[in-house]
């Protein structure tokens, strides 16, 4: 049984895949993103955000995959796209609370891509997007809110976790739960079960 890799560091993530049974170890790509999001925005003037997430969960895979040849590594990314405009991880709570600000009352997409890399590069890729509405809150709710849940927000785009208390901050939402957490999870167990590596 070829082995298992996560390559990243989301909580979310790994979280998804135990519960779901996998085996697997978690290694981090050592990717700065940022950087390689600027890199590959400045080489395309219109690059969509679709095409950004599973680039960046290809870079990830294929770094951590270069080292481990005996495995089947999964990378993962997320995009959180208003309109044109791409959001990224807020830097602190104040950069939180702008982001929200921003998304209030306004509808918004989450492409999350997941990819399998083996011996360096992607052999398998698929995205999948959800669209959310988030409602207009006050701004006595959105300072409770963040007081509630703290510097924990700072590691998720958009500032919310809808399997918590960020789910009310939303009126709607369209798609696929686990893509909504970060990886389309249902895709990548059946690409599993096609390789053998999870039984049918």
């Amino acid at each position: 049984m070829m082995r298992l890799i996560l390559a990243s560091e989301s909580r979310a993530r790994r979280e998804m895949l135990t519960a779901a049974g996998l085996s697997f170890d978690a290694v981090a790509s050592g990717v700065d993103e940022r950087a390689a999001r600027a890199t590959m925005m400045s080489k395309a003037e219109l690059i969509d955000a679709v095409t950004l997430a599973q680039h960046l969960a290809g870079v990830k895979a294929e770094a951590v995959s270069r080292t481990q040849s005996d495995a089947l590594v999964i990378g993962g990314d997320q995009i959180l796209a208003l309109g044109s405009e791409v959001f990224e991880k807020p830097a602190d709570l104040e950069a939180a609370r702008k982001s929200l600000l921003r998304l209030k009352g306004r509808e918004h997409a989450l492409h999350s891509a997941v990819v399998l890399a083996e011996n360096g590069r992607v052999v398998w890729r698929h995205v999948q997007s959800a669209r959310l509405v988030m409602r207009p809150f006050s701004e006595e709710f959105l300072d409770a809110y963040l007081a509630s849940v703290g510097p924990r927000v700072l590691g998720v785009v958009g500032a919310y976790e809808i399997e918590g208390r960020g789910v009310q901050l939303f009126e709607r939402i369209e798609g696929d739960y686990f893509t909504i957490l970060g990886m389309p999870l249902l895709a990548l167990v059946e690409e599993l079960r096609r390789r053998g590596v999870l039984s049918t």
